[in-house]
């Protein structure tokens, strides 16, 4: 017997190998998980999009929300402009294995399946009222899930990646994960004695000692190293790409990636060990390849163009088991990992000891469904923490929804000022394309020619900014020319100008038509958050179905000296307030914003 000791600078716990030792595996090398020229090809012609699946120990909460409205938001933003529905793919759904799920059954005297089915349908259910576009909602513990796990387990042992051996360290039941020496203290529990306790989350931790799998992380450092540093934006934000690297600048100890089956029943059994559960975050994030069909060879058109939505405190588990995994298994590493950091309550961290936890149903129904949207997406900075209370969301959508962008659509749509119920005709003689072109019928004036430059530059910033995983941006520059819309209508006061005069109307004409056109380039900007409101908005102005992709997005065409298809066009029915005003204590400006 030879006995192999894997340590590291700041180690997870110790390994020593049992029988004897697994011929060693080939170098690992970033490859791709199908044909060459795959990679380079696919990114343009398909994407796939991914939450973390959510583990069903407890109800949803805001911040599993959020993960899945930054998902939902990318995918519906790159559906618009193309090539397709069919092209895009997001999956969502449940992690239902391990310890955590055993000991929450048990504790509420429940079958670990009943549990997984109430709370995963708690999931599915707020999703779906959420508006969540999913194509996918994955269990763990569908048989689809099992397959691909115990396919991808033989694949890192038949690439002598896999070993039997001890591991012993401290383990954390409620973060699924051992933990260095350094990220463990004492603090007193309910009954006052000190114990052993994660520094990171507070949950209790115990010395474990088991005879495991254990994958040789240890031999990727270099290749992730390489990883990083060949794709800067891997993982976006890049201050979370800069903690990965910092991560791998010390030694990777070897990952225990089995239970005993005696300690826990609820999961995978490693195939050809029944003695042995396989690891829940082994089981867990194979889900992304379950989704797109692994293993048959359907996955490997879809997997170089995935990409991960995350939340900060599960990026080890996806910026370094994951991926270490992956090119241990001959694949390749997730197209982009996009991080987003938590939401705290009232300055505190939600808990269910202090009660504060968020009802993200609730939300919904007290804010609507595209409100609750627009606040988490408009206030949620992936860089750091952001915080939620109700005065914070009313005063937003007031301020940004209900006023400033349903006041401009009642204003350019009301019958006093648009009696016609059209989308009045632009007099360029009025508005030529440049100020030193004025004749003497010229109306507008810098600021004016300022908002035109302002929305047509608009599309082509916001999808910067959902490259850049800064949707909050993208909705800060639909807002800021809001109120550039709103500032021109108020400074040219169409209801002070007359149709019945040869001099007013044709100004008056063009101060609508350009308004209409904004608004129409917010309503198109908008649907990847507010879908419903932009869907409201764009019928209004009647914007047909086929008209709504951002390759349609030709905005104020007329200025440029080029038809516009909705000159003359009548507008739609007419549906009521855009948005409904939340603080009905000031809900007189709706009805100034209408007149």
């Amino acid at each position: 017997m030879v006995p192999l000791r894997v340590w590291a600078a700041r180690p997870l716990g110790r390994a020593v190998a049992r029988g004897l030792p697994l011929p060693a595996p080939s170098r690992p090398r970033l490859c791709s998980s199908g044909p060459r020229g795959a990679r380079d090809e696919a990114p343009e012609a398909r994407a796939c999009f991914t939450t973390p699946i959510f583990y069903v120990n407890a109800a949803p909460h805001i911040g599993h929300l959020y993960s899945a409205l930054l998902a939902d938001a990318l995918c519906r933003h790159r559906r618009l402009r193309g090539p397709g529905a069919a092209a895009t793919r997001f999956s969502t759904g449940t992690d239902e294995h391990g310890l955590k799920i055993q000991q929450a059954a048990a504790a509420a005297g429940l079958a670990p399946t009943e549990l997984c089915d109430r709370v995963s349908a708690q999931f599915q259910r707020l999703f779906r009222e959420a508006g969540v576009s999913s194509t996918d909602f994955i269990r763990t513990t569908e048989a689809r899930h099992r397959r691909a796990v115990q396919h991808f387990w033989a694949a890192l042992q038949a690439r002598g990646l896999l070993y039997k051996g001890l591991y012993e360290g401290w383990y954390c039941a409620s973060d699924e994960c051992f933990l260095p020496e350094a990220k463990v203290s004492r603090q007193p529990g309910p009954s006052g004695d000190p114990g052993p306790v994660s520094v990171e989350s507070g949950q209790p931790v115990s010395w474990t000692q088991e005879e495991n799998y254990i994958f040789r992380l240890s031999q990727f450092r270099e290749p992730l190293q390489r990883w990083l540093r060949d794709h800067p934006q891997a993982i976006t934000p890049e201050p979370f790409q800069r903690t990965v690297l910092q991560w791998l600048e010390e030694d990777l100890p070897d990952l225990s990636v089995s239970r005993k089956s005696s300690h826990l029943h609820w999961g995978i059994p490693v195939p050809g060990d029944d003695s042995q559960t396989i690891y829940v975050w082994l089981d867990a994030l194979v889900n992304y390849l379950t989704v797109l069909g692994y293993p048959s060879a359907e996955f490997e058109a879809w997997w170089p163009t995935t990409s991960h939505v995350i939340g900060k405190d599960i990026l080890k588990f996806h910026a370094i088991y994951w991926p270490a995994f992956l090119l241990g298994a001959g694949l390749s590493p997730p197209h982009r990992i996009y991080v987003h950091s938590h939401w705290t309550v009232c300055g505190q961290k939600m808990s269910k000891s202090l009660g504060n936890v968020v009802d993200p149903r609730a939300c919904l129904d007290r804010y609507t469904v595209d409100g609750f949207r627009y606040f988490l997406l408009r206030q949620g900075v992936p860089t750091w923490d952001c915080d939620y209370y109700e005065e914070k969301v009313v005063k937003l959508l007031d301020s940004e929804l209900a006023d400033a962008l349903g006041g401009l659509l009642n204003r350019c749509t009301a019958q006093r000022i648009n009696p016609s119920g059209t989308y009045p005709a632009f007099c360029a003689p009025c508005f030529p394309s440049e100020p030193g072109l004025a004749g003497p019928a010229a109306r507008a004036g810098p600021e004016d020619y300022a908002l035109v430059s302002a929305v047509a530059t608009l599309p082509r910033q916001v999808a910067d900014h959902y490259a850049n995983f800064q949707i909050y941006k993208a909705l800060e520059a639909v807002s800021s020319c809001v109120r550039q819309t709103n500032g021109f209508v108020q400074r040219h006061a169409p209801w002070k100008l007359s149709w019945e005069s040869p001099v007013d109307a044709p100004w008056l004409g063009t101060v609508l038509h350009v308004a209409l056109e904004c608004l129409r380039v917010f309503g198109t900007l908008l649907q990847p958050v507010t879908p419903s409101l932009a869907d409201k908005l764009l019928s209004r102005l009647g914007v047909s179905a086929t008209e709504r992709g951002l390759g349609e997005l030709s905005f104020l065409p007329r200025f440029y000296g080029h038809p516009c298809p909705f000159e003359g066009r009548r507008l739609g029915p007419e549906t009521g307030l855009l948005f409904p005003r939340l603080d009905q204590s000031r809900a007189w400006l709706v009805k100034a914003h209408r007149t």
